[in-house]
């Protein structure tokens, strides 16, 4: 019986430490990259099962398109963002782009910016989540391409990255 008694605490116990690590809100600052003058944040919420995603860039080329992913891993060490890995693809899908339902998690398609090379905008997005069991982002990078992606195989030929930065938990 005690063996029992115990053995239920420490369930209860693991389930509610796992419960308290489902992040909601999540963010990334944008760093440049190279020789870009790329800067700004990425907002995501997890809203049930599917996540807000609100980005306000500046730097981009005056009404220009521009690649958005997550990639692989957080690290953005590198001046050109190769550090982060390739697109961040935990189900094996072929490369595409929304409104796609099987593409890499993450693969938003483009940015497209206005004449003063600034972006700001508001989507969802189903393909992963903040933290859950469900393809978690928290850790990996966003990454901001110089070209469009034109959602070619294996990756949208977007072309160098301009514009990173680490997804993080936000407050």
């Amino acid at each position: 019986m005690n063996k029992l008694y115990y053995l239920s605490i420490f369930i209860f116990l693991v389930s509610c430490q796992s419960q308290s690590n489902i992040y909601q809100k999540a963010v990334a600052v944008l760093q440049p990259g190279n020789e870009s003058n790329v800067k700004g944040t990425v907002f995501f919420e997890q809203d049930k099962s599917n996540v807000i995603v609100t980005v306000t860039v500046t730097g981009l080329n005056s009404n220009s398109y521009h690649g958005f992913h997550i990639h692989e891993f957080g690290d953005i060490r590198s001046k050109d963002g190769k550090s982060a890995g390739g697109h961040y693809n935990p189900d094996g899908h072929p490369h595409a782009l929304p409104p796609e339902k099987k593409r890499h998690a993450g693969s938003f398609g483009n940015l497209i910016s206005d004449i003063n090379g600034n972006v700001d905008t508001t989507f969802t997005d189903d393909t992963f989540s903040i933290s859950g069991e469900f393809n978690p982002v928290i850790g990996r990078a966003v990454v901001i391409h110089a070209k469009r992606d034109d959602g070619g195989q294996p990756t949208g030929n977007a072309g160098s990255r301009i514009g990173f930065g680490v997804i993080g938990i936000a407050n």
